[in-house]
């Protein structure tokens, strides 16, 4: 790591880049995710996979299936054949036809809203065994969290809705035969946690579309103007947010709201902004001041006693991550830089996106779990220190090797532009001595405005002190 002073200085800010138009998964990549899910289940023994999805919880289920169903629930089962039954609800037993994959359909109306119109002719432990469910069958159950202590697995904790476990397992036959193999999509070695050429170009989009969402409401900010104004500015393109899109000056939760209100930004407020999109989120936290007109004594320290410290972890961060380092070895890093028991940070320091904001996290404490070519990893280190507001850079960057990166330069060339501009600005602008095993998923990372009202400064390296 480079000796860097972290100075304020009157910077240009990065470029709005999303390139405005989402790039599909291509049926090679769909090809690709059905044969590695097919050789894991091999690996592991198992006969048959229950992939459970709904709207919160849809990133392994729309993985191979290409789609979520919204407000219903819905099960992809797996057999070691290859062959795949859908399980759907009312009003999505017709996205079984536009399914990525090819897969026989069940109508399993428990799936649906309340009061919508039931079957009596069938069970559903009759329609399970319909989806191909069999007895004595080594069955795994995914829902989307694994259940982790000190890095093992628990795979008899199942987040399945209990109807569905109890159905399972009753026709199984054996709870011998039932695990949770979640961890077969998002744990080590996961078919999820390394992404192609293709599937980076697919994720860039929304990574990039956050970013040039916050940069626009950090520009809209001034005294006066309400919430809603700034969350205007982060929901856009009629896109899904994969988070709570946040626009919050001054106290948060009142009342238990999380949203946007009527609410105006007033001078000395903190601030906290934030959305989300498939592939990546950004957030930006700070204080509403002039750096020349710091009227609370908060903001006054505030500079020295979070800011600067946190851009000094977070340009660690960028600047020591490697492929093949164990996720331990970082997370042990930005606690020695910033330190868990001064800045309260509790969380992962980092963790993989796709199509939810936290996939999981391969960097926590006393992990051996490699970071590797293809992961897109958020980077999202949160201190509270009591007495000041919150500090937040969060932003998307990618790792990769030199086969990966010279498949996006020949498969995505204006992708690849983009993202050697990106690097350009964290080095040449911001100072980061920037690992080279980092392409940036959009256009601000590491981009901080401290002192919200003073749109021509952010936080920089320096080299020497």
């Amino acid at each position: 790591m480079n000796n860097h002073k972290i100075i304020l200085k009157k910077i240009s800010q990065p470029e709005k880049d999303c390139s405005g138009v989402p790039i599909g998964l291509t049926n090679d990549t769909i090809e690709e995710r059905k044969n590695k899910v097919l050789c894991l289940m091999q690996q592991r023994g198992l006969e048959q996979l229950v992939i459970y999805g709904d709207v919160e919880h849809c990133g392994n289920f729309e993985y191979l299936v290409g789609f979520f169903t919204r407000f219903e629930e819905a099960l992809l089962v797996i057999n070691a054949d290859g062959e795949m039954t859908l399980v759907l609800g009312n009003e999505n037993l017709n996205k079984a036809a536009k399914a990525r994959i090819k897969a026989n359909a069940v109508h399993l109306p428990h799936f649906s809203l309340p009061n919508q119109p039931n079957r009596t002719d069938k069970s559903i432990s009759e329609l399970l065994v319909e989806a191909g469910i069999r007895k004595n069958a080594r069955t795994g159950l995914v829902g989307w969290k694994m259940f982790t202590r000190g890095g093992e697995v628990n795979k008899k904790i199942y987040d399945l809705p209990s109807y569905i476990v109890d159905e399972v397992r009753t026709l199984v036959g054996s709870e011998d035969c039932l695990s949770n193999e979640t961890d077969l999509f998002i744990g080590e070695n996961g078919s999820r946690t390394v992404n192609n050429a293709n599937e980076i170009a697919h994720y860039e989009y929304g990574a990039a579309l956050a970013s040039d969402c916050i940069l626009d409401a950090m520009n809209k900010l001034a005294v006066g103007v309400d919430e809603q104004q700034l969350g205007d500015c982060l929901v856009r393109a009629g896109q899904h947010t994969n988070i709570v899109t946040i626009a919050t000056s001054g106290p948060r939760f009142i009342n238990g709201n999380l949203f946007p209100t009527d609410n105006t930004v007033k001078y000395g407020d903190t601030l906290s902004l934030t959305v989300g999109y498939r592939g990546g989120a950004s957030s930006r936290a700070g204080y509403v001041v002039h750096g020349n007109d710091l009227s609370s004594k908060e903001a006054a320290n505030y500079l020295d006693e979070v800011a600067i410290p946190y851009f000094s972890a977070y340009t660690h961060w960028l600047e020591a991550i490697a492929i093949g380092m164990p996720g331990g070895q970082l997370f042990e890093d930005i606690d020695r830089v910033l330190p868990r028991s001064q800045y309260h940070w509790s969380l992962c320091p980092g963790h993989l996106t796709a199509e939810e904001e936290w996939m999981s996290s391969p960097i926590y404490e006393g992990s051996q779990e490699k970071l590797l070519s293809g992961m897109i990893l958020q980077i999202d280190i949160i201190p509270s220190v009591p007495g000041f507001g919150g500090v937040s850079a969060e932003s998307t960057v990618l790792l990769a090797d030199e086969q990966l990166k010279s498949d996006i330069q020949i498969q995505y060339p204006e992708l690849w532009q983009r993202m050697q501009r990106r690097r350009r600005y964290l080095i040449e602008t911001l100072g980061i001595a920037l690992s080279a095993d980092i392409l940036p998923m959009c256009s601000s990372v590491a981009y901080l405005r401290p002192y919200l009202l003073d749109k021509e400064y952010a936080l920089a390296c320096h080299d020497g002190v």
